[in-house]
């Protein structure tokens, strides 16, 4: 009796568990549909990102640089120079100071000559025995040896030809089926892209680091007249100048050529000339055995915030700074003016006057090209016919000073400079044209604010705020109308060539 009363109860109780269990069931079995479709759209939003994301983008793991280096390293040559140098010997080369107090505080010395003895990297570039490398490490050598590969054969090599002006030089070696390295597409290198650089540090044959592109683009750093660097932090040393910097498909992004270093090893900074740069070079000495390149016949300088003040420039402060204009030249034929500012090139922008170098430097001569300038505030446009520059015409002048015997009355100007009128001694000891005109400064207070702002004793001041001036007294009367506090735009004549200086007086 007690069960029959149990009974109903049990069975409504397995009824209730029994429709539990199966509402649970629907609910894993939703929960589980609906997980699936989100999985599903997850990966299909993944997939249909990675479809629109560059494969160059995806790197897969890489474990080894192997068969790269494998496929490279034999494009990478010793270059071996030899110099033979007429100098002061000494006799005894000791550093103990009794020695030195014995001699009267100095070694006894005697002339003879002495060989240098250098070490560098090339590239082989042609199976005929073409070979680039750095300027610097052939330069001035009475003889080079290339070594090839790791028996390090060795055949005697000749210069085709040199351009300081990129630190680029093409060797030739009588040989044949070398194997010759491939050109990558060096504009197109990014900064984060994997380089490896391959040459000999401290003779050390062919040796390999690794590293990224730090920066492409980089100049202004007064290595060289035509600089557009590509900056890597692979590990380079002395005796990499002139091996490879490859990709990771082993072609030939740069020609190592400098680092920067306090301690003179390796600190992370290293520069490269890029091989679309490196390449031209090499045509054109292949083809005549000297860089032919487009020239304007204008001395120009970048166009500073500060110059830009100084000018009272009308619209954005970049460009190229004419400071001069060659008489007779492209520029002068075509209507340019000294104080233009070349704003764009046949259409492309010009940020400073390294780009404006690097662009015209890269034209052959006899090239028309359309040149935008910024001329108080107007824009103009000139058509220019390249010349072909001058032998020695991106150098600039050996610095020097007037010759102790010339003392011309002195007059002082900007708080700190004393100018001079320009006597025939002073233009004899500048090596100054006829054409140069101006006050010379003869004395400059190092801390004065014309000292800081560039200007030295020798530079020749030839205008003040666009004014004019033929003498020191000119200078003198220029300057007593000059508002206080108000920057001054000078241009100057020095090393050779007319450029502006912001003077900011105290």
């Amino acid at each position: 009796m007690a069960f029959s009363q149990r009974g109903p109860v049990a069975r409504e109780r397995a009824i209730l568990l029994k429709d539990h269990e199966r509402f649970m069931q629907r609910g894993i079995v939703r929960s589980c549909v609906l997980l699936i479709v989100i999985t599903l759209c997850v990966a299909a939003g993944a997939f249909s990102a990675a479809a629109q994301e560059p494969a160059q983008t995806r790197p897969e793991l890489i474990t080894t640089f192997a068969p790269i280096v494998e496929k490279v390293a034999p494009s990478v040559v010793t270059v071996f120079t030899t110099q033979t140098v007429s100098r002061g010997l000494t006799a005894f080369p000791f550093s103990d100071d009794t020695l030195r107090e014995f001699f009267g505080g100095q070694s006894p010395q005697r002339q003879g000559k002495q060989t240098l003895q250098g070490l560098g990297s090339g590239v082989i570039v042609s199976p005929d025995g073409y070979i680039l490398t750095a300027n610097h490490v052939v330069s001035g050598a009475d003889e080079i040896m290339v070594g090839l590969g790791n028996d390090l054969r060795k055949f005697k090599a000749k210069k085709v030809g040199t351009d300081p002006g990129t630190d680029v030089a093409l060797l030739k070696i009588e040989e044949k089926n070398l194997p010759a390295i491939t050109f990558a597409d060096s504009d197109k290198a990014r900064a984060g892209d994997i380089v490896l650089a391959i040459g000999n540090p401290f003779g050390l044959r062919q040796t390999v680091t690794m590293g990224i592109i730090s920066a492409v683009g980089r100049g202004g750093m007064g290595i060289v007249d035509y600089e557009n660097f590509i900056q890597t932090d692979a590990a380079i040393n002395m005796g990499n100048s002139g091996g490879a910097l490859v990709d990771t498909q082993g072609r030939l992004l740069g020609i190592n050529t400098a680092i920067f270093s306090r301690s003179g090893g390796n600190q992370g900074v290293g520069f490269a000339i890029p091989a679309s740069l490196a390449r031209d070079v090499m045509q054109s000495l292949r083809e005549r055995g000297r860089v032919v390149r487009g020239y304007i016949g204008a001395s120009v300088q970048t166009l500073t915030p500060e110059l830009a003040e100084a000018m009272k420039f009308k619209g954005q402060p970049t460009g190229a700074l004419v400071g001069e204009v060659t008489p007779k030249s492209p520029s002068e034929k075509a209507g340019m003016k000294t104080g233009d500012v070349i704003t764009a090139v046949n259409g492309k922008k010009i940020s400073d006057a390294r780009e404006l170098r690097l662009m015209i430097g890269s034209m052959a001569p006899g090239t028309k090209v359309q040149i935008e300038v910024n001329r108080e505030g107007q824009s103009k446009i000139f058509n220019v016919e390249l010349a072909e520059m001058p032998p020695g015409e991106a150098e600039q002048g050996a610095e020097t000073s007037p010759e102790e015997s010339a003392q011309p009355e002195k007059a002082t100007v900007f708080g700190g400079v004393a100018v001079a009128d320009i006597t025939d001694d002073i233009r004899t000891a500048l090596n100054l044209s006829k054409d140069v005109k101006g006050a010379v400064i003869a004395e400059i207070d190092a801390d004065s604010p014309a000292a800081k702002a560039g200007l030295r004793e020798g530079d020749v001041i030839q205008e003040v705020n666009k004014q004019p001036v033929r003498n020191a007294k000119d200078l003198v009367a220029i300057s007593k109308k000059l508002k206080p506090n108000e920057k001054i735009l000078i241009r100057v004549w020095s090393q050779g060539r007319s450029g502006f200086v912001a003077l900011e007086p105290k």
